[in-house]
């Protein structure tokens, strides 16, 4: 199997991948919760079995001077409420009201806050962790792979994989968030860590195979090594990232609404993170290697007639 030689066919494949993601990242941006904007989360639940339409919960919020409050109907009788920062007691006139204009017990499932700058906060804070878990990654594989030549290489390649993953999970995000209403709240920043950890894991089992083969056949082109190196890694790779994929699967299906979107977050990342420890880290070495970004643009020289 002959993976370094169709390297550029598995560059092009993640490039069509992440390409959608990012066009949706700078057209419509991330759906951000309120962890990250700040505001308040009412959720409540009527009593007759039928929560009252969206314009109706918007008018008694406009009416209390909260303008823009955006409303989604999980179940039948349950609706979430998203608005700027309120307090409690006009979260409690807000309850009063419903249950006054619907004719209806309403009972309040939850009820969260998170001021302007507690989200601007957080915001900076995830930016500040992937930053810092990215320049960590890189010191640490330079470190481990310090005995070998161009150590440096492997970090970088490694950052550059993880990068991938970023982008595809960040890029994934935007478009559920557009078309399905997803947020993007603080357990995504807890799963987007957690992707990082499973990508540089595999990144280095590979790393580690083309360290001990590059000692064994000092003599074999290093195309040669890091192709051999892969394929005997793969097969451990795919079947431990499937097992994991299983589980998160299950708990996808059958985990319940409150970590559904971390769990789905984890799932892409995992899959986007086997993918791109086989197809691209490695490979990326080898052209590296090569410095095959010389010959890019160069026009290939034409054929003499014999």
């Amino acid at each position: 199997m002959d993976i370094i030689k169709r390297r550029y066919l598995y560059f092009a494949i993640s490039l069509l991948v992440i390409i959608p993601g990012v066009i949706a990242l700078a057209v419509w941006g991330l759906p951000l919760a309120i962890d990250f904007t700040g505001g308040s989360v009412l959720e409540v639940q009527f009593e007759t079995g039928k929560a009252p339409q969206p314009a109706a919960v918007i008018a008694l919020y406009d009416k209390l001077g909260v303008r823009d409050p955006e409303v989604q109907s999980s179940q039948n009788d349950v609706l979430v409420i998203r608005s700027k920062e309120i307090d409690e007691t006009t979260k409690n006139t807000l309850v009063s009201d419903m249950g006054a204009q619907f004719a209806s017990k309403v009972a309040v499932n939850s009820f969260d806050t998170v001021g302007p700058e507690m989200g601007s906060e957080t915001t900076k804070n995830a930016a500040l962790a992937v930053v810092a878990a990215s320049v960590g990654i890189l010191l640490y594989i330079t470190y481990a792979f310090r005995n070998i030549a161009n150590a440096f290489r492997y970090g970088v390649a490694a950052i550059i994989a993880t990068i991938h993953d970023i982008l595809v999970v960040l890029g994934t995000f935007a478009l559920l968030g557009h078309f399905l209403g997803w947020e993007v709240d603080s357990l995504f920043l807890t799963a987007l860590l957690t992707v990082i950890a499973f990508s540089v894991h595999d990144d280095v089992v590979v790393f580690d195979r083309i360290r001990e083969n590059a000692n064994t056949y000092r003599r074999v082109k290093y195309d040669q090594v890091v192709n051999y190196s892969i394929v005997q890694t793969m097969d451990r790779s795919i079947n431990t990232q499937f097992t994991v994929m299983l589980t998160l699967l299950s708990l996808a299906l059958f985990g319940g609404v409150t970590i559904h979107h971390f769990v789905v977050t984890l799932l892409i990342g995992v899959f986007s993170g086997t993918y791109s420890s086989v197809f691209n880290a490695a490979p990326i070495l080898v052209v590296w290697q090569n410095q095959e970004w010389k010959t890019w643009f160069r026009r290939s020289e034409p054929k003499t007639a014999e």
